[in-house]
C-alpha cells in the first residue's frame, strides 16, 4: 500500500522558490519600463505645445516679409499681425512673443509637463526667417 503513495506523491509545478525569482524579475522589468514609458508619453503630449507654434510662427514670417519690422523688439505680440499674448491656464498653453522670441508654456494642469516651456527664436528680421529652437523642453527631452 505504501507503493500506492509514492507513485502519487511526486507532483510536478513550480517551487516557491521559482516563483519569487520570477516575480522579482517582472518587479525589475517593470521597474525599468515605467518611467521610460511615462518620458515617452511626455513627449507625445508635449508634441501639443510645439504644435501651437505654428500659427505664431507663421504670423512672424508674415510680419518680416510684409511689414519689414525696424528690428527684433518691433516683434511682439500684438503687433504686426501677430497673436497676443495668452497666460497659461488649466485648459490653455501659455504663449507669448517678445524681441521675435515665441514662447509656448505648457498649461498649468498639475502635470508633470507644468511650466514646461518651448521656444522658437528668429534670427533676424530678413526673410527667410531661420529658427533655433529652445526652452525647458530640450532638457527634458521633450522637443
Amino acid at each position: 500500500m505504501n507503493n500506492k503513495h509514492e507513485k502519487f506523491s511526486s507532483s510536478s509545478g513550480f517551487t516557491l522558490i521559482e516563483l519569487m525569482i520570477v516575480v522579482a524579475i517582472v518587479g525589475i522589468l517593470a521597474a525599468v519600463a515605467l518611467p521610460a514609458y511615462q518620458t515617452y508619453f511626455d513627449r507625445s503630449k508635449f508634441s501639443e505645445a510645439i504644435l501651437a507654434t505654428t500659427s505664431i510662427k507663421s504670423a512672424v514670417e508674415v510680419a518680416v516679409q510684409t511689414k519689414s519690422p525696424m528690428n527684433t523688439a518691433a516683434l511682439k505680440g500684438g503687433a504686426f499681425g501677430i497673436p497676443v499674448d495668452v497666460m497659461a491656464t488649466a485648459n490653455k498653453h501659455g504663449s507669448t512673443v517678445s524681441n521675435a522670441i515665441i514662447t509656448i508654456t505648457w498649461k498649468s494642469d498639475g502635470s508633470s509637463l507644468q511650466g514646461t516651456t518651448y521656444t522658437l527664436k528668429a534670427n533676424g528680421i530678413t526673410s527667410p526667417v531661420k529658427w533655433e529652437q529652445g526652452g525647458t523642453c530640450l532638457i527634458k527631452s521633450y522637443c
